[in-house]
């Protein structure tokens, strides 16, 4: 189990209880490594005291907050199991119902499994549909709730480079690594103390990091693809330009006011040219770095 923690004192105790439940009533042999990303509250003393009481608890601390990103890489590279699930700290998500819930689907042969809201309320609905909505047109990815808890095997996260923000794009990593992607529907809990440290505005945030995504996924191994396509185009669109000039001045001997239009031809040719150099200089730079790999 990893849990990254922010300002979460008051619903760590009884997530840890519901963690130790469910292990119980389950009969897992598990770990809970539980990173403070830098708290304000009280968070570090109450893990202590917590760490005295569940054996199975490992808390590290980050003492300024680094992200939820970087707080679960800690969390990863402290876990020790084969099997990793991801909770939030802020019991939305009921570790007693969702843990037994996720291992029985990933038990079905998936590498990762996904929970699935169940009627959420609110206009954070609104944006995680927009989001999860444009996930499924890009990547094409048949999930629902991409950035929810998750329970996955650890060469899983093997294979996955997180940079920051990217925690929420753990299912389109892996499944762009080849691994099977399954999804559980699970409840929805307001939570009872604290704030929520996301809500709408991040949505165009994440939109951004979206498409970010989706050029590193599709041109990050190929750039000649993309940036010598987008010369290509500028160059043919300079052809009909100058085509148009020419026929201009052949009918009428001179340009007149299209003098604007013979500098955007030539703009077009020079930028044509650059991003299709750009293209080459990128594909020789990906196939040595493809070398050096090889021959570590």
């Amino acid at each position: 189990m990893v849990v990254p923690a922010y300002n979460e004192a008051k619903n760590l105790p009884l997530l840890l209880f519901k963690i130790d439940n469910s292990f119980k009533k389950n009969k897992i042999n598990g770990e809970v490594v539980l990173v403070d990303d830098g708290s304000t509250d009280n968070t570090k003393e109450v893990t202590i005291e917590l760490r005295k009481k569940y054996r199975f608890l490992k808390a590290i601390r980050h003492e300024v907050n680094r992200g939820l990103t970087n707080a679960l890489i800690t969390c990863f590279k402290n876990s020790t199991g084969q099997i990793i699930i991801f909770l939030p700290a802020d019991l939305e998500s009921n570790p007693e119902e969702d843990i037994p819930k996720l291992l029985n689907k990933l038990n079905e042969g998936y590498d990762m499994v996904c929970g699935w809201r169940q009627k959420r309320k609110g206009i954070k609905k609104i944006s995680s549909n927009i989001y999860n909505m444009l996930s499924r047109l890009l990547f094409g990815i048949n999930i629902h709730d991409l950035n929810w808890i998750k329970a996955f095997k650890r060469e899983v996260i093997k294979d996955i480079r997180l940079r920051s923000d990217w925690h929420r794009y753990l299912a389109i990593l892996a499944k762009s690594e080849g691994y099977r992607i399954g999804e559980v529907k699970v409840n929805a809990y307001k939570r009872k103390y604290g704030k929520s440290k996301f809500g709408i505005s991040r949505l165009f945030i994440g939109i951004i990091d979206l498409l970010v995504v989706k050029f590193h996924l599709s041109f990050i191994d190929k750039p000649m693809l993309l940036l010598s396509s987008l010369g290509v185009v500028l160059l043919i669109l300079a052809f009909f330009g100058g085509v148009y000039l020419l026929i201009i001045k052949i009918m009428t001997g001179v340009l007149g006011n299209r003098i604007p239009l013979f500098f955007l031809v030539v703009v077009l040719i020079i930028l044509g040219i650059q991003l299709f150099a750009l293209g080459f200089l990128a594909e020789l730079l990906v196939t040595m770095n493809e070398r050096i790999n090889k021959n570590k």
